[in-house]
């Protein structure tokens, strides 16, 4: 059997249990003018009119469980909260375990790729397109204008980037 409360909770009509003799009663009390009232004991069974409640057929009982709470609206379902990381491993499944474990090496791996080279020099990684800070290599870009892939939105852009090499390589060939 548990030991009760400390502080005994009571009831509307202020009955409680004796800690220690666990028995129901009224605590003593303090007047106003500073006597004390003397403790009552309850009889078993007994409930005073203030701890009865309101009797609820179950047809009324079902009705206000599936009741919408005050001010609510019909249809509106509030917006979805962020997505916060659970404060600690101990709660979880060996599942979500494994998934956070992937969460995380997936977000790794993104950081990793939208680096800028550092060295303009390295070509086996591959050229970095200009003006795309991404990282990320010609041959893997879908948008570039290729003899392949043809996409003439991009190729205006790299008309003018060949028309400037080729003009470059002009200026050099130049015989003076």
């Amino acid at each position: 059997m548990s030991k009760p409360a400390i502080v005994p909770e009571t009831s509307a009509a202020g009955i409680a249990v004796d800690p220690r003799t666990l028995e129901r009663v009224i605590p003593e009390s303090r007047r106003p003018d500073g006597t004390v009232r003397k403790q009552i004991k309850i009889r078993p069974g007994f409930t005073p009119q203030e701890d009865v409640r309101r009797f609820r057929g179950t047809r009324q009982a079902q009705m206000d469980a599936s009741a919408l709470p005050k001010g609510h609206i019909i249809g509106w379902a509030p917006p979805p909260q962020a997505a916060t990381p659970p404060a600690s491993k101990a709660g979880m499944s060996k599942a979500q375990k494994k998934n956070e474990k992937r969460k995380e090496k997936r977000k790794e791996k993104k950081e990793e790729t939208e680096k800028v080279k550092d060295s303009w020099e390295d070509e086996d990684e591959g050229e970095v397109v200009e003006g795309k800070g991404t990282g990320t290599t010609s041959s893997e870009r879908e948008d570039l204008h290729t003899a392949d892939k043809p996409n003439w939105a991009v190729a205006s852009e790299s008309k003018d980037a060949s028309a400037d090499a080729l003009a470059d390589k002009l200026d050099k060939l130049e015989v003076r």
